[in-house]
């Protein structure tokens, strides 16, 4: 059983940053591949970022590429998002995903994921 927790999201002005974090605990994170998924009101959710076991391998929403980068520090447990250049279609619940054990390629589908954080809200103002 992993438990994911996330934090650092808020509300920030256009063109301004953010870094979400994950923390796992109770599980074998440095073998799972990670991801960050969001959901806006009355929209289904999408994938955002993931990053494979070992940091090396990621893959981004073209929405996102060049202005997100996801990272992972598996001494701490812990996967990253940096948000930056945000822009008000960025806001969102941000939640951060766990796939199965030592399956390496980085997925983008909700099913793919075994286990979820509660979530994060984002909201970016024009």
């Amino acid at each position: 059983q992993v438990q994911l927790v996330e934090s650092g999201g808020g509300l920030v002005q256009a063109v301004g940053s953010l870094r979400l974090s994950c923390a796992a605990s109770g599980g074998t994170f440095s073998v799972r591949s990670m991801g960050w998924f969001r959901q806006a009101p009355g929209k289904a959710r999408e994938f955002v970022a993931g990053v494979g076991w070992s940091g090396g391998s990621t893959d981004y929403a073209d929405t996102v590429k060049g202005r997100f980068t996801i990272s992972r520090d598996n001494a701490k447990s812990t996967v990253y998002l940096q948000m930056n250049s945000l822009k008000p279609e960025d806001t969102a619940v941000y939640f951060c995903a766990a796939q199965k054990s030592f399956f390496a390629v980085v997925a983008i589908t909700t099913t793919m994921y075994e286990y979820w954080g509660q979530g994060t809200q984002v909201t970016v103002s024009s």
